[in-house]
């Protein structure tokens, strides 16, 4: 006769609430460590990330030498990783428009080129791309990376509404940051954001640190495309840190009063955490739980290609995040196993 299995522990979470795990799309780095430099960290920052709620995120390269990006790879693919899920690279350059490089480093940009993508695939662990899409040659790289299952994202980019629509009906689902790092959004020249925020094809990124973007922007676009946001922090090393001086990539960051920015004053990632995110979301937004929640789970999953993920579902991985009253993370359980919070909920067994 087989043994029976053990009793599955029970935990009373009454007060609590019992949501999907949080997933990040562009994180740069977190705890002191930047994946631009050392992509040997990622194993280091998911293991602590859950402490945020997160539980699946993508690990974000910026332009960089292109050996970086290929030691990235490798990571992504040996690691056997604790904590946090890692669902494949977010690879942001080097196919960005040096007008609108931000933090990024114009001496390792580039001109779209095929033989730069040549091992980039979904199967090499490259999930996202983010490129400008008005690029001479982008058309090719879209259509390429699309073929390998890669989600291509427009972003650092003085793409015009024309051809951020075309790049669009090229195969391109999302834009990277929205208003950040593109020109500003004017009534006679939308540009690429006016274009996202028109297609309903399109995932908007969106940062609510409240630096990037302004709490009532933010607020305004919820109220009109709060279905297609994917909410990310673009958070660098100096996320679960103190003030101080931090790499991103080659360059050395100041961290101050919540802000990131370079020596020359151009701002570069944030210190959000996710779970400070959604705070911000229902605060700015006066929306309930439920309606927040899609723009930190579901829509960045479906982005993806991840269906059984960022859903409380029979079968699905057990991948989630226990809140107090309060919007606090209690507890983070990924594939079922208690990964953040385990002593609070020892003491809540039934």
């Amino acid at each position: 006769m087989a043994e029976a299995s053990p009793a599955a522990p029970c935990y009373d979470l009454t007060d609590l609430i019992v949501a999907p795990g949080l997933i990040d799309l562009q994180l740069n780095g977190a705890f002191g460590h930047d994946f631009t430099s050392d992509p040997q960290t990622i194993a280091a920052v998911a293991a602590k990330l859950v402490q945020y709620g997160v539980t699946a995120f993508l690990p974000t390269i910026i332009t960089s030498p292109l050996s970086q990006v290929a030691l990235a790879q490798q990571v992504v693919q040996q690691g056997d990783f604790a904590g946090s899920r890692v669902l494949g690279l977010h690879l942001e350059g080097p196919f960005l428009n040096p007008a609108k490089r931000g933090a990024h480093n114009p001496q390792h940009l580039q001109n779209p080129n095929l033989g730069v993508i040549e091992s980039w695939s979904l199967a090499n662990g490259v999930r996202l791309v983010t490129l400008a899409p008005e690029l001479d040659a982008a058309a090719e790289i879209i259509q390429a990376l699309v073929e390998r299952g890669v989600v291509v994202s427009a972003g650092h980019s003085e793409a015009t509404f024309e051809e951020a629509e075309a790049s669009f009906n090229q195969g391109i689902r999302a834009v990277t940051h929205l208003f950040n790092a593109m020109p500003s959004l004017h009534h006679r020249e939308p540009g690429l954001a006016g274009a996202a925020l028109s297609d309903q094809r399109i995932t908007i990124g969106l940062i609510p640190d409240g630096v990037h973007v302004h709490a009532g922007l933010v607020r305004h676009v919820w109220q009109s495309a709060s279905q297609r946001i994917a909410i990310v922090s673009d958070a660098q090393a100096a996320l679960g840190m103190p003030d101080g001086e931090y790499l991103l990539g080659d360059t050395t960051l100041t961290v101050a009063n919540g802000e990131a920015r370079r020596s020359d004053g151009r701002l570069a990632g944030s210190v959000l955490a996710m779970d400070q995110a959604l705070r911000n979301i229902h605060a700015w937004t006066n929306s309930p739980l439920e309606q927040i929640l899609p723009a930190f789970t579901t829509i960045p999953a479906s982005l993806l290609g991840l269906a059984h993920y960022g859903r409380i579902v029979i079968d699905n991985p057990a991948d989630l995040v226990i809140f107090d009253q309060h919007y606090q993370v209690v507890a983070t359980l990924v594939g079922g196993n208690i990964v953040y919070g385990s002593t609070t909920l020892e003491q809540r067994q039934c």
